[in-house]
């Protein structure tokens, strides 16, 4: 089986997100997609509320598991048999940052990190923009799927 994971904090989730794990489950038989935890970082939206957005909004895809980990992503991918971490870029500067760490990945194991370019429409939407917005009482909505309502 050709396992994947697509780790992040996904707060929130967001369309760019979405739009990578679509085309993420046409070239593996199943995406995990892995909220990591780090107990430094502030969120705004708590862990089961990010859980709740990811999952409502898959509820359909079968090919497609929710979880958490905490530690090195690589560490994570060995312990649900997964050989592919699935990464988004949007711009060059995603790029730079990614590669240090695929090319890091790499050296710890023998998982495989797979780029995908985030669609041009999406690919100005972050999740910080997205928390600005919602600070800002903005509206959001066109930048995340339905799942993520919070007002």
């Amino acid at each position: 089986m050709k396992r994947a994971i697509f780790p992040g904090s996904f707060d929130p989730l967001t369309l760019g997100h979405t739009d990578i794990i679509n085309r993420g489950i046409t070239l593996f038989d199943e995406v995990i997609i892995a909220i990591g935890i780090n107990a430094d970082k502030k969120y705004m939206f708590t862990l089961e509320q990010r859980m709740k957005f990811i999952s409502e909004a898959f509820k359909d895809e079968p090919k497609i598991k929710v979880m958490t980990y905490e530690g090195l992503t690589v560490e994570f991918c060995k312990k649900v048999d997964a050989h592919f971490i699935l990464r988004g870029l949007r711009n060059p500067a995603d790029f730079e940052f990614e590669k240090a760490i695929a090319h890091t990945n790499r050296k710890l194991s023998e998982i495989e990190t797979v780029f995908l370019l985030t669609s041009s429409g999406k690919s100005y939407i972050s999740s910080s923009i997205v928390r600005d917005v919602i600070r800002n009482n903005g509206d959001y909505t066109s930048l995340v799927p339905d799942t993520v309502r919070v007002m």
